[in-house]
C-alpha cells in the first residue's frame, strides 16, 4: 500500500482538524442556510483556507473534504446539547430537542468516508504539515501569535493537568475548554480562548510521533 493510500491508525485518531473552530464560529453567527461550496467560499475569503492543490479538482476536493471531516468532528463534540446536520447542501446547527432523527449513525458511509484520512489521498507528513499551517493561519486569525511563547510546563498548568498528562487527555481537555470558551459561546471570553489557543499549539507539537498530539 503506498503513502498516499494509507496512514496509521494512531494518527488518524490524534487528528486534529484546525478548521473546527472557525466552523464553529460561522455556524454560531449564522446557523443555517450553509453548503459545503458556500462554507468554502466563506473560510476563503478570511484567509483561513490556502490553496491545497495546484490542480483545480484536487484543491476542491481537498477543501470539500477538510470541511466534511471538521463537520462530522464537531458533530460529536456539540451532541448532545446541539445537533448539527451534516449535509453537502444543508449543513445546519441546531439545538437537539432529542428528535428521533438527531441520532450520530457509527455506520453512516459518508462519515466513515470523510473520517479516514486516506480518503485525501496524502503521506503523513504532507498531512501534518498542511495542518500545521492551517493552525497557523487560525492563531493568526485569532491573535494567538501576539502572545509570548509558553514554555510546556505553563502550557499543561492552563489546561490544569499533571506533568504525565497523556496525549488523549490533553486532546480531550483542549476540546472541552476550545468548546467552553470559544467566544461565540455564552459567557465565551476571546481572550482566555486565545490564551488558550497558544496552549494547544505548544502541546501538540510536543511529540511529532502518531500516537502523540500533532
Amino acid at each position: 500500500m503506498s503513502d498516499t493510500q494509507s496512514l496509521s491508525a494512531g494518527f488518524q485518531t490524534y487528528m486534529e482538524n484546525p478548521l473546527l473552530w472557525p466552523i464553529l464560529e460561522v455556524l454560531k453567527r449564522q446557523p443555517s442556510g450553509w453548503k459545503v461550496h458556500t462554507l468554502a467560499a466563506h473560510l476563503s475569503e478570511l484567509e483561513l483556507v490556502p490553496v491545497l492543490d495546484e490542480a483545480p479538482d484536487k484543491d476542491l476536493f481537498k477543501r470539500n473534504f477538510l470541511i466534511m471531516n471538521a463537520l462530522y468532528q464537531l458533530q460529536e463534540i456539540l451532541y448532545p446539547k446541539k445537533w448539527l446536520q451534516v449535509e453537502a447542501m444543508d449543513i445546519v446547527l441546531m439545538a437537539n430537542f432529542q428528535h428521533a432523527s438527531h441520532v450520530i449513525d457509527a455506520e453512516e458511509p459518508l462519515r466513515d468516508y470523510y473520517t479516514r484520512w486516506e480518503h485525501y489521498e496524502a503521506s503523513e507528513g504532507e498531512v501534518k504539515r498542511l495542518l500545521n499551517e492551517f493552525w497557523t493561519r487560525y492563531r493568526r486569525f485569532v491573535g494567538g501569535d501576539n502572545l509570548q511563547s509558553l514554555e510546556r510546563s505553563d502550557a499543561l498548568r492552563l489546561f490544569e493537568l499533571q506533568a504525565d498528562a497523556s496525549a488523549i487527555e490533553i486532546r480531550k481537555t483542549w476540546r472541552k475548554l476550545a468548546l467552553r470558551w470559544h467566544p461565540d459561546r455564552d459567557n465565551g471570553d476571546a481572550e482566555r480562548f486565545r490564551v488558550l489557543c497558544a496552549a494547544w499549539n505548544v502541546l501538540r507539537q510536543d511529540d511529532e510521533s502518531p500516537h502523540k498530539l500533532i
